[in-house]
């Protein structure tokens, strides 16, 4: 992973700005093809770009590419999932219950950095979720996300090697949440 992640930085800085645009557009895509290691290009966001700039653009395109994958699968294959699926009612049970999970429970699954984003929004799409139900919980779950990349660097292993770094995500976790519950209260937003 670490050769990886050296190859990858010294071709995006040796093509300067192209470089950056292009590690965004693969933040984009990686929400569509989970098979690209999304941490690598958040690392080398924060690493080129510093702890600011670097998360902000990993956020904003790690947050657009989740929306594309949603709208995809919402426009593409929702309808066709009803179809199918209206007849089992075990199968409307689960979709029932995933429909309506509260935002802070949809943050909480986004938020995790073990879920593969992918699905999430595949589900969400598929189920129809109310956009601004998953909106909310995309902007605020995908923080951690990004921060615990950028947190691991170079190296996937070492949040393993290290078990206080996943006392520092639950921290990170639990305080984006009552971060989120706060601007609900504050906003008085019914989600």
């Amino acid at each position: 992973m670490e050769e990886l992640v050296n190859n990858t930085l010294q071709f995006i800085e040796s093509t300067g700005l192209l470089g950056v645009v292009l590690s965004c557009f693969i933040l984009t895509i990686e929400s569509i093809i989970p098979i690209i290691p999304l941490l690598v290009f958040i690392s080398i966001n924060f690493i080129i770009l510093g702890p600011i700039w670097g998360f902000i653009l990993s956020w904003i395109f790690t947050v657009l590419g989740s929306l594309f994958s949603y709208y995809i699968f919402r426009k593409g294959l929702s309808k066709k999932f009803t179809n199918i699926t209206k007849k089992n009612e075990q199968v409307e049970k689960y979709v029932k219950i995933l429909r309506n999970l509260s935002t802070g429970k949809m943050l909480l699954i986004i938020a995790m950095p073990f879920t593969p984003a992918f699905a999430v929004n595949i589900a969400a799409g598929i189920l129809k979720v109310d956009f601004k139900k998953y909106l909310t919980a995309l902007l605020f779950g995908k923080i951690s996300l990004v921060i615990y990349s950028a947190y691991i660097g170079t190296t996937f292993v070492e949040g393993f090697s290290n078990p206080i770094i996943f006392v520092y995500l639950a921290m990170l976790i639990s305080g984006i949440y009552i971060l989120f519950l706060i601007v609900k209260r504050v906003f008085k937003l019914n989600l």
